[in-house]
């Protein structure tokens, strides 16, 4: 049992975490923080965020800034998106990685300016990822910054997020297009997230976050926690490093490869990544349906014909669609849409079947 001193050495907190507490969230560390897993309950927060808004402490996830006459050319080669002659403002999403195919992290690169460019990474690979950058950027005119202790960040998720960035942080973006980023001052304001929902994402001054985080609350935005953004992403078929995407799971075998350019100039993981999708991949993510109720959880074995051809990444019995369903890695062979497969749930095994990973409609604004 970790005693909260243990725990306080441990595991770093966001600039919002005493707002935290004092709103009675359930705290239990994520990605090396102190972070809400659920205020008034997952069912609840995540019903507000696909019928209304709500907001999310999403401090904890990591910036690194990519200046110089070379920023381009670096990111192209770290980067399986294609950012050459990208507009300013535009946002990509993508992965960096090794040289096998394998995952370092999935990340979104925004162009800010010429030679300019702001780097969001996941909150449990900051220090790997920094140092990973640093190492591939010899060569390179580039000016790298770990800037992920000068950030707060929130992301107000939700049909009416517009309506309500607009009237209660007075913050400016009906202009602002899926996946384009605009500064306002120091502030930078994008239309992104991670639930499926129309939505925007705050980078600023801890201040200046504390103070948006207050307003919001006090106009009655509901606070989320990062359980129901597991729930949400998850139903919209979103992956979550760790789970769908390690190092040893490809874009390519997460069925990802429209985020892989494979005929742009170099990138690290090219070769082996430009072969998994000509001759195929060993094991492939796909959605598994159940025919009951149970639910299939990160790690569970999936059988067919009494023999283990896969795990679970990550399966819920979902809130929007009320079924029991599951992504998973599973042999290839077996991972045609339709196919007949069973879970194994603690002592009982339940039939499945493979389906789409994508269990409810994304609406995003375009």
């Amino acid at each position: 049992m970790v005693t909260e001193q243990e725990l306080e050495k441990k595991e770093k907190r966001t600039c919002l975490y005493d707002k935290h507490v004092a709103l009675g969230a359930l705290i239990s560390p994520f990605g090396g923080f102190e972070m809400p897993i659920q205020y008034a309950g997952i069912a609840l927060e995540h019903k507000a965020v696909r019928e209304k808004v709500g907001v999310f402490d999403v401090s904890h996830m990591g910036e690194v800034t990519v200046r110089g006459k070379d920023a381009e050319r670096y990111i192209q080669y770290i980067f399986t998106n294609d950012i050459a002659d990208a507009p300013i403002g535009k946002i990509y999403y993508g992965m960096m990685c090794q040289e096998d195919g394998g995952t370092v992290d999935d990340l979104l690169v925004y162009k800010m300016g010429e030679g300019d460019f702001f780097l969001v990474i996941n909150a449990a690979n900051i220090d790997k990822d920094w140092a990973w950058m640093q190492q591939h950027a010899e060569g390179f005119e580039v000016d790298l910054q770990n800037v992920s202790d000068f950030y707060g960040q929130i992301a107000v998720q939700g049909p009416e997020s517009e309506y309500v960035m607009e009237t209660v942080l007075g913050i400016p973006c009906s202009e602002l297009l899926f996946y384009t980023v605009k500064t306002i001052g120091d502030v930078i304001v994008s239309r992104t997230g991670y639930t499926g929902e129309d939505g925007f994402e705050i980078y600023a001054s801890v201040d200046y976050i504390r103070s948006c985080w207050d307003k919001l609350i006090e106009a009655g935005v509901q606070p989320c926690g990062l359980g129901c953004r597991d729930t949400l992403r998850f139903e919209v078929g979103l992956p979550l490093y760790g789970d769908e995407l390690t190092e040893e799971i490809s874009p390519i075998m997460a069925g990802l490869g429209i985020f892989v350019k494979l005929d742009k100039t170099d990138f690290i993981g090219r070769e082996a990544l430009l072969q998994q999708k000509t001759e195929g991949v060993a094991k492939k993510l796909v959605g598994i349906e159940l025919a009951d109720k149970a639910i299939p959880r990160h790690g569970y074995v999936v059988l067919k014909d009494g023999q283990p051809i896969g795990e679970v990444t990550t399966g819920y019995h979902t809130l929007s669609s009320d079924k029991s369903v599951c992504m998973a890695l599973i042999d290839s062979k077996w991972a045609a849409l339709g196919t007949v497969v069973f879970i194994q749930i603690r002592k009982k095994v339940f039939e499945g079947r493979v389906v789409k990973k994508k269990f409810y409609e994304k609406h995003y604004k375009k």
